[in-house]
């Protein structure tokens, strides 16, 4: 009998340290490790980094920039690339603001703003493949390089936001 007792006291310990604990719903759950703390914090400093560069960017859409900007929509783009570029830029200022300010949010407006850099990615090719000169890209090996970039943008707006863990758990609970 005092070895049931035993028995029961240990697996009373071990759910009071386990943080997956299911059964005893009183206990805070474990905090993040300093390891997971510091992830995260590198992710939402990205993440605001981020956004601030779409806000900048998009602003530059609509005063500064607009003459480079107009220079990289695609000329089979069947739509007044005035307007895309004034419409890209809004959408811009806006996925960056929410970058930063929409932090309940952030898995959703990462998925947005990933999909919006695969939608724009067309811009970089034509302005590859067209040989177009726009923001100091003067030579094919400079415009081909950025080329390169746009899939990083996507995982920096997925991985930065959780958007990357978020699919990876729900392809996880689909299988």
């Amino acid at each position: 009998m005092k070895n049931m007792e035993n028995v029961e006291n240990i697996e009373n310990m071990e759910n009071m340290e386990n943080p997956m604990n299911t059964e005893n719903k009183n206990l805070r759950p474990a905090q993040p490790s300093l390891g997971q703390g510091t992830s995260r914090t590198v992710q939402t400093v990205l993440r605001i980094l981020l956004g601030a560069f779409l806000v900048f960017a998009g602003t530059s859409h609509l005063t500064t920039a607009r003459a480079e900007f107009l220079a990289q929509v695609p000329i089979w783009l069947p739509v007044n690339a005035d307007l895309v570029v004034i419409l890209s830029g809004i959408a811009e200022i806006t996925l960056g603001l929410a970058l930063i300010a929409l932090f309940k949010q952030r898995v959703l407006v990462g998925l947005a703003t990933a999909a919006f850099f695969v939608l724009i990615f067309p811009g970089n090719i034509s302005q590859y493949v067209n040989r177009i000169d726009a923001f100091g890209l003067n030579t094919e090996q400079a415009r081909f390089t950025r080329l390169f970039f746009q899939p990083v943008l996507v995982l920096w707006a997925l991985w930065t936001t959780g958007a990357w863990r978020a699919l990876v758990i729900r392809k996880a609970k689909s299988a």
